[in-house]
């Protein structure tokens, strides 16, 4: 592994975690407006379908602690607007902006331009009832953050700073796509007898479209089959979301900034990845469900938060350290 200078940790840091804010503002806008959405396709006695929402954050007890029943005004709230969530898209975008500008000097103009936008946006519905123009809010919000990371795609160079940048992307893309399917699997469904029913098709439909996956996979399978749609969002190795394809792409970009050969490794953090990309690629969808989809969508999160840990004791930490895991910490 290259060495790295305490300046070149500073801004690996940064960026990693400038990437990871971002696209976790931009799924938790997402996220928010599907299930507001499935919402009004769900016939009468199916209406209160916000908490899976936020386990989905894995902050199901904070939630309660401070708001009680999980309604569409507090879930929105917290999930949105709540500064003392660090989850929150408020809170996700101070913190891209904060790592942002302790790194202008390796980002372009433009991108800090668009994240400044992005900031007073937010900061500005902050003030107003967001939540009664719920669609509005969450599509301005998605499409900034789409707008800031195809800026980033087109005005920085391809470098080591910008290659941290789509590993975190990648990892935090893998980690939300899997907890959106394992919160469907193992907490969504309210009864065996709904399996099969229009009820059913709607809320997996709702898993699609939280990834923006409806369109590619009705183009590749058509039919809602709730076995091919685990193995489109864990396995496909083609479609941006799914949890093999991001992975794919966070392990090409970390070999590049090491400059260790794919198939071979030079730290921790290349030999877990490495371990976890070439499961992905010897998976199939049949083993996962008799195994348990939950099971493994919750091992899968493990994994990556320990990739995570990894990442930081060899690139970020003063002093690398020879292995790292246990779970990952999630605010920087």
């Amino acid at each position: 592994m290259s060495q790295t200078s305490s300046l070149l940790s500073r801004v690996a840091n940064s960026v990693y975690w400038m990437g990871r804010y971002i696209e976790r503002a931009e799924n938790v806008a997402r996220f928010i407006d599907v299930n507001h959405n499935m919402m009004l396709d769900l016939p009468q006695g199916y209406q209160d379908q916000w908490q899976p929402i936020v386990d989905t954050t894995g902050d199901r007890a904070v939630f309660q602690e401070r708001y009680g029943a999980a309604t569409r005004e507090n879930v929105f709230r917290f999930l949105a607007l709540d500064a003392e969530n660090p989850s929150s898209i408020l809170s996700c975008v101070q913190s891209a902006r904060e790592n942002a500008r302790s790194v202008r000097e390796t980002i372009s103009s433009e991108m800090w331009q668009q994240m400044n936008s992005l900031y007073l946006l937010i900061s500005g519905e902050r003030n107003r009832h967001a939540d009664e123009s719920l669609p509005d809010f969450c599509h301005m919000i998605r499409m900034a953050c789409h707008l800031f990371q195809g800026i980033l795609e087109v005005t920085m160079s391809h470098n080591e700073a910008w290659h941290f940048i789509r590993l975190g992307t990648g990892l935090e893309r893998a980690d939300k796509t899997s907890r959106m399917l394992d919160v469907k699997y193992f907490i969504l469904l309210p009864a065996v007898a709904d399996v099969g029913t229009p009820f059913d098709d709607v809320q997996w439909s709702s898993v699609l479209k939280s990834v923006s996956a409806f369109e590619m996979y009705r183009k590749l399978y058509g039919r809602i089959s709730p076995e091919r749609i685990a193995g489109f969002l864990l396995l496909n190795n083609e479609f941006p979301r799914a949890v093999h394809r991001c992975i794919r792409v966070a392990d090409q970009s970390l070999h590049i900034v090491t400059g260790t050969p794919i198939g071979s490794f030079s730290c921790v953090s290349e030999q877990r990845l490495g371990l976890l990309r070439s499961e992905l690629d010897y998976c199939n969808v049949t083993e996962i469900i008799s195994g348990g989809l939950h099971e493994f969508c919750d091992t899968l999160q493990a994994k990556m938060n320990a990739i995570d840990e990894c990442i930081l004791g060899d690139f970020f930490a003063q002093h690398p350290t020879a292995t790292r895991a246990g779970a990952a910490t999630d605010q920087r």
